[in-house]
Order: structure tokens, then sequence, then C-alpha cells
């Protein structure tokens, strides 16, 4: 599996890009999923990048921001050329923005329908570039179901827009997450593993808390430790090897980052070894 640990996980801590880069290494993780906001603020320091990166056997995989989809046509033109400069910098192939920020059963016809137009021009910027969109599953989005989802990919209809599968939030809609997976596997390019104790507190995962300094924790679990049966969904991808070598991040935005992030990686890879011994026999 190809493992990426989130550079926001550590946006409220003091630690820099080449400590979280040995980090990553020595724990084994193949690369480094960058917040739009780190990315932009490491601008002036243009010494960070693909080549120092490499340096370390890592990789960008990801450069994660979101996009005034609906902002005026400029305004979300200069965001979306500057995302790509920075992603071709660091060699990032792929951007990730969420698809609007209105759910699905209530955003009008007529928001859709340039949500739709919107994504259209981004895939097209992005192709001149040779980068791929990526679209996450999240609440209070267009993405935030199965049928939804599935609607705006036949519709935007864009090779270079693909999906970031986020386990958690699919679980989230209700959804069977192995189920899910099977029916958008067509389009999955990237997938978040985080979990919660309990449905009760989903809530903590909210923009305006989990951005927040001082935004609630309760519930933030290590991932073989909550409500989501990831055991069984990762034993399900070691199972397809053309999921299995999809690039997948870490996504952890509690407390205690290095601790529960290596306990995590280390249990992927005992289940990434097994796996491999039973295909070996």
């Amino acid at each position: 599996m190809n493992l990426s640990v989130c550079t926001i996980s550590f946006r409220h801590q003091l630690i820099s890009i080449a400590e979280i880069a040995k980090w990553s290494v020595a724990n084994s993780f193949q690369g480094i999923e960058l917040w739009g906001a780190h990315a932009t603020n490491l601008e002036d320091q243009p010494l960070y990048g693909k080549e120092w990166l490499s340096s370390y056997s890592l990789r960008a995989t990801m450069l994660s921001d979101y996009l005034p989809l609906f902002e005026e046509r400029d305004t979300l033109y200069f965001k979306v050329h500057r995302l790509c400069r920075l992603a071709k910098h660091w060699g990032a192939t792929k951007i990730r923005t969420f698809a609007s920020n209105e759910a699905s059963s209530v955003i009008t016809d007529d928001k859709k329908h340039l949500l739709f137009e919107r994504l259209k021009l981004v895939c097209d910027w992005l192709s001149d570039y040779n980068l791929n969109l990526v679209i996450e599953t999240h609440p209070n989005t267009y993405a935030d179901s199965v049928a939804s989802t599935i609607e705006l990919f036949e519709e935007v209809n864009k090779a270079n827009l693909q999906l970031n599968y986020d386990v958690l939030h699919v679980w989230e809609s209700g959804a069977d997450v192995i189920a899910s997976c099977e029916l958008l596997a067509p389009y999955i390019n990237h997938f978040h593993f985080k979990n919660i104790s309990s449905s009760k507190h989903l809530s903590v995962f909210a923009p305006d808390n989990v951005y927040a300094a001082a935004g609630s924790r309760e519930g933030m679990v290590p991932i073989f430790d909550g409500a989501v049966d990831y055991q069984g969904f990762i034993e399900y991808l070691y199972a397809k090897p053309q999921l299995r070598n999809i690039d997948s991040s870490l996504e952890w935005f509690g407390n205690n980052c290095k601790n529960v992030l290596s306990q995590d990686r280390y249990k992927l890879q005992k289940m990434s070894q097994a796996a491999n011994t039973a295909v070996a026999i």
C-alpha cells in the first residue's frame, strides 16, 4: 500500500516540513499529502520541492486545498493556476477539493449546473498541466452519497476528474463502505483513512471545529479502534490489486499525531505482510 502522511495533521504544531519528512521516512511512509496552506507558505523557500522530497525517497502524492468554485471566474482562475504551479513544483499529480459546500439534497438546480460547469472548466485548466482534479467524498457537498457522486462524474465527464474515497465519510452517509467502493472504483484515485469511536461524535470533523486549535477532538481514534470496520475494509483492498496500489493517506486530526500515525502505519504494515504471505502460499 502506497501510504502518505498528511501535513494537515501537524497544523497546530511547531514542526517543520523537514522534520515531517524525516519522521515519515523513519515510519515507512512513501509519500506526503501536502495541505495547500502549507505549500503556499513554503512558496518563498523554493529549495523545498520535488527534488528535495525525492532525496528522502518520498513524493508528494496530493495537494489538498479548497477551490472557490462559485466565486468570480477570475478568482477561481488565479487560485487554480497557483495551485497547479505549486503541484508541479512538488511533483504532485493531483489537486483535491470539495464539490461545493452544500449537500446534494438541498442544492438548487441552477447551482448544481454551475458546479458541473465550473468543475469542467477546472479540469480543462488542470489538463494543461497534466494534473488530475480529485473530488473528496464528504458530507454537505455534492459528493455526499454514492448516487450524487456518480451523477457528478457522469455529468462532468472529464478523464482527469477523479475521486478521493474518504472511508469514514462514506460510512457517515449510511452506505456500506465496501459495496460503495465497488460502485465508485472506476473513479477512485486516492483513499483517506480515519475513524471515530461513535457516530455521535461525527460533528468533530465539521470544518469549523476540526481546523480550530481549541476545537474538540472527542471521539477521534486510531483507524482500527473505531466504529468503521477498517480491518474488513483493508482486507478487501488487499484482495483487489487494482485498489490496493492506489495512493492512500492516514488523515489524523487529533492529538499525539506521531504516536497515533506510527501505530496505525505499523498495523497496516503487518496486514500487508500477512496478505503478501497469503498470496505467496
